[in-house]
């Protein structure tokens, strides 16, 4: 709970829920409460609710649209900052350079840059988060990564102080980038977009939601958070990066399950966390899941899906 009197300097436009459930928040549909959970609807109230708790000592923390956490049971003892367009999402143009806010939905952005003709982005059709928690992790998909395409940011600190940054300041590397180890939100971005046909980057667009649909899970059916873990560092001259879904059918764990928590049937790499599923039965399936590619090829899977709270060791 937040003391009455912090909340009354909180910006209007503040939504506070006190002991929000964090599984009504995520993507896998899971965890326990939070101490209160405040949604930013911009980046100023945002920026302004983070200033008035670092100052009061309130830990804090940001998410987006959940798509890449896993929460504990027992919740988490902060305040959550939601920062998520769910509606009205903000993309603007003027040239060949887009500026479109952090809490902007990453499939949104894709739409409505095809759907105005701003340019090429087709390849994040269909990927869930926001585009702040996408360039943290420079999330990307068929060979392209968001990074690619970042001209500049405007960035929160942990102290809700701002600054602006270059893409060269954010070290882009796959799956990462410095703001994964600052934790620096991203409050809106500045895009530069290759110019592509409409027509062209619609059909990719159909192309690419329809190849989603026959091989990736809608996680508002089938609770879940994509990929669980990162692909494969390359071995080889080839310099590809391995599917991790791939070691893992190669150790046998495409039927393994933990209570409610199972394989997705159609890729390795992805955990379906059924009605009767808890945040600890997903916890554990990962450490089954770990175990069994160690065993078999001496080496350990790295997370992608990010872990809040505490979880219970042992198989």
């Amino acid at each position: 709970m937040i003391d009455k009197a912090l909340l009354s300097k909180l910006p209007a436009e503040a939504g506070v829920i006190n002991g929000a459930e964090l599984k009504e928040f995520t993507t896998f549909k899971l965890g326990g409460p939070c101490s209160a959970l405040i949604d930013c609807s911009d980046a100023d109230t945002l920026s302004a609710s983070a200033q008035l708790l670092a100052v009061a000592g309130v830990p804090f923390m940001v998410i987006g649209q959940g798509s890449n956490l896993l929460v504990s049971d027992n919740g988490i003892e902060c305040v959550v900052l939601r920062y998520c367009a769910d509606q009205n999402p903000i993309v603007e143009a003027s040239g060949s350079r887009i500026t479109v806010s952090g809490h902007t939905l990453l499939d949104d952005l894709a739409r409505i840059a095809i759907e105005k003709g701003l340019g090429d982005i087709s390849f994040c059709s269909g990927i869930p988060g926001t585009v702040g928690g996408a360039i943290a992790g420079n999330a990307g998909a068929f060979g392209q990564q968001i990074g690619d395409v970042v001209d500049t940011v405007r960035l929160m600190q942990k102290d809700g102080s701002i600054l602006e940054a270059v893409a060269e300041d954010l070290e882009f590397e796959y799956r990462s980038s410095a703001l994964k180890q600052s934790g620096a939100i991203v409050l809106d971005a500045v895009l530069k977009l290759k110019p592509c046909s409409m027509d062209t980057m619609q059909a990719e667009r159909e192309r690419i939601l329809e190849l989603r649909r026959t091989k990736h899970p809608d996680w508002k059916v089938n609770p879940c958070a994509g990929s669980v873990f990162r692909n494969i560092e390359p071995t080889s001259a080839a310099e590809r990066r391995q599917a991790a879904g791939w070691f893992l059918e190669e150790a046998g764990a495409k039927d393994f399950r933990v209570g409610g928590a199972r394989l997705f049937e159609k890729h390795a790499n992805i955990i379906i966390a059924e009605p009767d599923a808890s945040a600890q039965d997903v916890y554990l399936l990962t450490e089954k899941m770990i175990l069994a590619v160690y065993e078999k090829f001496g080496f350990q899977l790295e997370r992608e899906v990010k872990l809040l709270g505490t979880f219970s060791n042992g198989l």
